[in-house]
């Protein structure tokens, strides 16, 4: 158990708008108190058209670095004077650290998290073995897109109920992509190897997404990137069908992993199990 928070403590944290039921101070405090290190990871909200200032006022390392989440994702980007590549091709930025000499360097994670899910509830998934489909065109889909061309996906099927922000979405991408408007979903899930929605429908009291899952291999794997529901009405379709599914809370811990190291420069404890404390903890607040 930590004693206080002194001068020497390492702040961290993660920033967005709502964050309140943000996941990740639980996850990052508890790798920190099985590392035993002088850290704290906290959560911030700045007002949603002041995060510019807000980062600026950071330079120089008065804290170590910022997990980025909604709506702030590409503002973190701009922002930055360096920029690593996944970010690059995202996009968009889900880390920021904060160097001594005043710079700022965006990373994104997501891509890391979203293929670490897969491989932890999808053994034996394999993205070279067919095309992938993902649901919306937001900044979520453009950083799954990436990470997937990445990994060797032969195709990225960009699936959207508006067709031109599909095209945009996908001839942002380095890549071979291809943009579908939602009615066409049929045609994009016929040989589909994963298929991932990364739009917020289908939660608790939203809309539910109605698309096509029974016209998806017998082998897809299907993903839903929300984690609260753990089980989304997406996920359960999947999973009446007899698909293997994949939920968004392994990707928020997946991807939280490469984070806490570039944080406090030492790995997460893989034997303290951070899904359980944070499903424990949405029993507690549904």
């Amino acid at each position: 158990m930590r004693q206080g928070i002194t001068g020497a403590t390492v702040v961290a944290g993660v920033v967005g708008s709502p964050i309140t039921h943000s996941l990740s101070p639980l996850i990052h405090n508890a790798w920190i108190e099985m590392a035993q290190i002088d850290a704290v990871y906290v959560a911030f909200s700045p007002p949603t058209d002041a995060f510019r200032a807000f980062a600026e006022g950071l330079r120089g390392g008065v804290i170590r670095g910022l997990n980025v989440t909604l709506p702030f994702k590409v503002d973190a980007l701009n922002v930055a004077d360096h920029v690593a590549e996944p970010a690059a091709q995202a996009g968009a930025a889900n880390l920021l650290i904060f160097n001594p000499d005043g710079s700022i360097t965006a990373d994104n994670t997501d891509g890391l998290g979203l293929l670490g899910a897969l491989a932890a509830q999808a053994p034996g998934f394999d993205p070279r073995l067919g095309p992938a489909v993902i649901l919306g065109a937001g900044g979520a889909a453009r950083g799954a897109a990436a990470a997937l061309i990445t990994a060797g996906s032969p195709e990225v099927r960009i699936v959207n109920r508006t067709l031109e922000r599909a095209e945009t979405l996908a001839n942002a991408v380095d890549g071979n992509t291809r943009a579908f408007p939602l009615s066409a979903a049929v045609s994009a899930f016929v040989d589909a190897n994963v298929v991932i929605n990364t739009t917020s429908a289908g939660i608790t009291g939203g809309e539910v997404l109605k698309v096509p899952l029974d016209a998806t291999p017998a082998c897809a794997v299907i993903m839903d990137m929300t984690y609260k529901p753990l089980l989304t009405p997406f996920l359960a379709s999947a999973g009446a069908l007899g698909r293997r599914t994949v939920d968004g809370l392994e990707m928020l811990v997946r991807q939280a992993i490469p984070s806490f190291e570039a944080f406090f420069g030492c790995a997460a404890s893989p034997n303290l199990d951070v899904r359980a404390l944070c499903l424990a903890a949405m029993e507690r607040t549904p």
